[in-house]
């Protein structure tokens, strides 16, 4: 089983990812890890990615993903997955990748993203995240988690959503 743990910046997504990945024993992902590096100068400079900035950045997730189910090995990787033709991309016809959708308040991803250190996303770009959202329907079949309890209860009730024997 591979997880893409989506959402939009600043929602959690790479601390959620690593306490999975940690408890499960799976791989690991870091999405934005593999952005080309024009777009990380393009969003570190404020502006937001287009669908084709974005698209040699999707084939790389979706390469990692491809790899991971060829060798036999059960993974999670991060990535905003915004729009449903992104999440085409990522999951197609892979029965086997599962979606979890992490969602919250506005005024509460834009805290803490204000409160990290380090990331090349501002918190500017933040309202481009939730206008260019489409938010996964039933057919995609995601695991939706609220974001605002602390991220081991997180980690727990996203555990118990899927039938994975634990490391």
């Amino acid at each position: 089983m591979i997880l893409v743990v989506m959402g939009v910046s600043g929602s959690g997504k790479t601390t959620i990812a690593k306490g999975l990945a940690a408890a499960l024993g799976w791989r690991f992902q870091e999405g934005d890890a593999l952005h080309p590096p024009e777009n990380v100068a393009k969003m570190a400079a404020g502006t937001p990615l287009t669908d084709d900035d974005r698209a040699p950045w999707l084939a790389a997730i979706a390469e990692v993903i491809d790899a991971w189910r060829t060798a036999g090995a059960s993974g999670i990787v991060t990535c905003s997955a915004l729009k449903r033709a992104y999440r085409r991309v990522l999951v197609g016809d892979r029965p086997d990748v599962r979606l979890v959708h992490l969602v919250g308040d506005k005024a509460l991803i834009a805290a803490r993203m204000a409160a990290r250190r380090g990331h090349f996303m501002p918190p500017a770009l933040l309202d481009s995240q939730f206008a260019t959202l489409e938010p996964p329907g039933p057919d995609e079949n995601p695991i939706v988690v609220d974001i605002s309890p602390a991220p081991e209860e997180i980690v727990a009730a996203i555990l118990a959503r899927i039938s994975v024997p634990l490391q």
